[in-house]
């Protein structure tokens, strides 16, 4: 006799092993390193910057936003696959064990991302409320995990309803009641905040009525949802280690397509010169990873007050765009056509650490320009010296070190 409650036991061990194998890929020593470089980085210049901190600072609203962000996203992991739908669909009515637990484990799964938000927003609280005891601050934790758990299970119950605009307008409602909640409540306004949850649990109670009017679970929604969240996590592995089951997605981007072939010459040298500028453009998510550094990093450079600072930061994200673009070489490794191309192996190596080479000098010229933005011109000049020394070094050790 089928057993739902055994079956997800099952299928939660299978999912944990596959997680486990790529996370220690990912949590290697070099993300290890950089990532508690950032963290100790932000922790002090956080603390000056609470030291500092101006008398008409928005704390409601920061914690407000913060809070209701957090717990408005709130998405429930089935662990479905495929195949589900065909021999899984006909055993819905025994399938309430399973679908608790997923629940139970979503809510479960989701909880650093709220003590992280706690711990990181707890010493503005504290500074801008010094009059306050810590009972408070852990009161408004205590509503935190209500609510969590409240759109979580709104959130399942909205994935039964396969009409977009409903869920789309469903998750502003509360995205928006989320955030005023916790804003009168930071406030101290008890009463308002009081009123406010009851408009919440209305539309809670709403969304409950709703999922009962269901002929029965969106079944194609929950599979598309699940793998949709297992791919950003395979493309997150993917950065770090060969991962089989990634659906690499592509995208047309024709202008920029057009602009980087018109200066790839017509010849077989340049064979893969053409394939991996192509690739990085429409394959995956390197072009949107490339930027996102290049935003964040310039942003760190800005900000942070001490020019030395700066400096490493610089460095630091030169190195972390040099790593994640080394999965370029793999992106192709199951296409047979390549393995047959009459072209040398180094030539492939050298056009990928060509390309790589040429990436890091952009984005080290444009990390030089915010120094040079600032009047920082010692800044400037180490940045950018610095910045090339560095890429050629990385790029011609440690990045063909690895190809080999």
């Amino acid at each position: 006799m089928f057993n739902s409650h055994d079956f997800f036991k099952k299928r939660f061990s299978a999912h944990l092993k596959e997680t486990s194998r790529y996370l220690r890929y990912i949590f290697n020593g070099h993300i290890a390193v950089a990532t508690l470089f950032l963290i100790s980085a932000l922790a002090y210049y956080y603390q000056q910057w609470l030291a500092q901190l101006p008398e008409n600072f928005p704390t409601n609203w920061v914690i407000a936003i913060a809070f209701g962000l957090l717990i408005s996203y709130s998405p429930v992991r089935t662990l479905l696959k495929e195949p589900d739908l065909v021999f899984l669909i006909t055993a819905e009515h025994r399938m309430g064990s399973y679908f608790r637990n997923a629940l139970i484990y979503s809510f479960v799964i989701q909880l650093y991302l709220i003590l992280l938000a706690v711990a990181a927003l707890g010493p503005l609280y504290f500074e801008t409320y010094s009059d306050r005891d810590g009972s408070t601050y852990l009161f408004t934790l205590l509503v935190v995990l209500i609510f969590k758990l409240w759109n979580l299970i709104a959130n399942w119950w909205m994935l039964k309803v396969r009409d977009t605009s409903i869920r789309y307008v469903d998750q502003v409602a509360r995205l928006l009641l989320n955030i005023a909640v916790f804003y009168f409540l930071v406030n101290g306004e008890i009463l308002i905040a009081g009123i406010t949850t009851v408009l919440f649990i209305i539309v809670f109670l709403y969304d409950l009525n709703l999922s009962r009017k269901q002929s029965g679970l969106a079944w194609e929604l929950l599979v598309e949802k699940d793998q949709n969240r297992m791919q950003t996590f395979y493309r997150i592995a993917n950065m770090f280690t060969d991962v089989p089951h990634l659906k690499n997605r592509i995208k047309s981007r024709h202008w920029l397509v057009s602009v980087l072939r018109k200066r790839i010459p017509f010849a077989k040298k340049h064979t893969y010169d053409y394939l991996y500028r192509i690739t990085f453009i429409r394959g995956g998510d390197y072009v949107g990873m490339y930027v996102r550094l290049i935003v964040i990093g310039g942003l760190f450079i800005y900000f942070v007050p001490n020019m030395w600072m700066k400096i490493i930061f610089a460095l630091l994200f030169l190195y972390m765009s040099s790593f994640q673009m080394m999965t370029l070489y793999q992106h192709h490794r199951t296409v047979m056509w390549i393995d047959i191309y009459p072209v040398d192996l180094e030539v492939r190596k050298k056009a990928l650490t060509t390309w790589l080479l040429q990436l890091t000098m952009i984005q080290t010229v444009l990390f030089s320009l915010v120094f040079l933005f600032l009047q920082e011109y010692t800044g400037f000049l180490f940045a950018l010296v610095g910045g090339f020394i560095f890429s050629y070094l990385f790029i011609n050790g440690y990045v063909k070190q690895k190809l080999a």
